[in-house]
């Protein structure tokens, strides 16, 4: 069966960027098509050294459990990666540990290749747009497809538990995420 992989950038356990991750797994998994959810919260992801160590090993050589990531989604069909905004911009770890799956798969096997999905943002009051240009160039330069909705694939939370408020937000993600699950299963057939 299809699969989706989602990355959660937040630091956070009950984390607005996780539930609005969790109704796009949901939609996902309505859709025909597996989703897991994976949280970076609790590691301390590294930024690429460039080493090229990639190149033999086939894997990142850096020990920090992202290479266990990297493997779920080198066999999956579609990933996601969703951040809060910190700053203006998306968080640090979670772009690291883009560029390492960038670097890794553009290295050994391709495996982001034709892949489908796209990033989403979550924020309290601006720096959307630009988290979702700065995750979205991971996407293009790895030849994968990125799949659209009615608007930008953002959500305006504050406190926990807030995101379900945004229900334009909300709404946005579900035709994301119903879009991933179509476009995986046509590129299937």
């Amino acid at each position: 069966m299809a699969k989706v992989i989602l990355l959660c950038g937040s630091p956070r356990e009950n984390s607005n960027t996780l539930d609005v991750l969790d109704v796009c797994a949901r939609e996902i998994e309505k859709n025909g098509v597996e989703t897991e959810i994976i949280s970076l919260r609790g590691k301390n992801i590294q930024s690429c050294k460039a080493c090229l160590s990639c190149r033999d090993t086939g894997n990142c050589i850096l020990n920090d459990g992202l290479d266990e990531i990297i493997d779920k989604i080198r066999e999956a069909d579609g990933f996601i990666p969703g951040a809060p905004v910190y700053f203006g911009t998306a968080r640090g770890d979670i772009m690291a540990a883009l560029q390492r799956i960038g670097k890794v798969s553009r290295d050994t096997d391709k495996f982001l290749t034709w892949m489908v999905g796209g990033p989403i943002a979550v924020g309290r009051r601006g720096g959307q747009t630009l988290t979702l240009q700065e995750m979205t160039m991971f996407f293009p330069i790895n030849n994968m497809i990125i799949a659209g909705s009615n608007y930008w694939n953002m959500v305006v939370a504050g406190a926990e538990g807030t995101a379900f408020e945004d229900t334009e937000g909300i709404q946005t993600i579900k035709l994301f995420a119903e879009n991933v699950a179509k476009i995986i299963k046509k590129l299937g057939d």
